[in-house]
């Protein structure tokens, strides 16, 4: 019995690092740099959102996208900075979000993400480990400023944290919240389409107006809320559909008037939350 678990679990890890590895080999936008309050920045193209904090002492990064837009996530903050990057916060493990970690530890930069994630990203044997992790909650102060990370429970991987800007009113969710399109439930790397709705609830408890999704336009607070909404609908759905069958269970869900599609990463994650929510 453990060894097949063990079988399983090592063949997840491969197709989710298969997975990361085939979306960086695909032509990619240039990265875009834009303000988003007095005092942060967000760098968004190809892979996740990166949050960009600049102050006296040096800067602080969250997420860092795949190594190749590592020299130009570099050249961005340059633009903004002449400070070095000092710290980056990983909000999970996928390799659009800590592909650029081991160019930034060259750079002499600490990155810290949670426990569960850098377990994931030794699973998944991917470079640039994290030299430091935390299980709750990670204070960092730097420059005057305070950045919070805080893991608030399983959505998209068992892993997930937001990070938290106080002064800015601002939190970086991770890929716990998306504005471009349906979401990802990364069960081989513990996500859950049960709890997903309720971590959404967790981070709306922090004080903010707002909000670096993982993916797509920066938003606000109430675009959040209705995330929360939209995940609890698609879990009815997936929960119908599956009850029909997980071989099939994607021709029964239609999520067109939720603007989103049923293919791609959504229907990579189908066998898992079919899998979860049968239990």
């Amino acid at each position: 019995m453990r060894s097949a678990l063990l079988v399983r679990s090592s063949l997840g890890c491969l197709c989710a690092a298969g997975l990361w590895l085939a979306w960086a080999q695909q032509p990619r936008p240039a990265l875009t740099l834009e303000k988003v309050t007095a005092n942060l920045w967000v760098i968004s193209g190809s892979g996740g959102n990166v949050a960009v904090m600049p102050t006296a002492e040096g800067v602080l990064v969250v997420d860092d996208k795949f190594a190749e837009d590592a020299p130009n996530i570099m050249a961005k903050i340059k633009s903004i900075s002449d400070q070095p990057v000092r710290y980056v916060l990983n909000t999970h493990q996928h390799g659009d979000h800590t592909g650029g970690n081991a160019a930034m530890q060259a750079a002499k930069a600490e990155i810290i993400i949670s426990k569960n994630a850098r377990a994931n990203m030794v699973a998944g044997k991917q470079p640039g480990l994290p030299q430091l992790t935390f299980s709750d909650e990670q204070q960092v102060f730097l420059g005057g400023k305070e950045v919070v990370a805080k893991y608030v429970g399983r959505g998209h991987t068992n892993g997930d944290a937001i990070v938290y800007f106080p002064a800015e009113r601002a939190v970086h969710t991770g890929d716990l919240f998306v504005s471009s399109g349906a979401p990802f439930c990364d069960t081989a790397n513990g996500g859950s389409i049960k709890e997903w709705s309720a971590t959404v609830e967790k981070i709306l408890q922090y004080d903010f107006d707002t909000v670096i999704p993982g993916h797509g336009s920066v938003m606000k607070r109430a675009d959040l809320v209705k995330w929360g909404q939209t995940i609890a609908t698609i879990r009815a759905r997936v929960k119908t559909a599956c009850a029909g069958g997980a071989e099939d269970a994607a021709s029964r869900i239609d999520l067109k008037d939720l603007g989103m599609g049923t293919g791609g990463l959504f229907g990579r994650g189908l066998p898992g939350m079919c899998k979860e929510l049968s239990q």
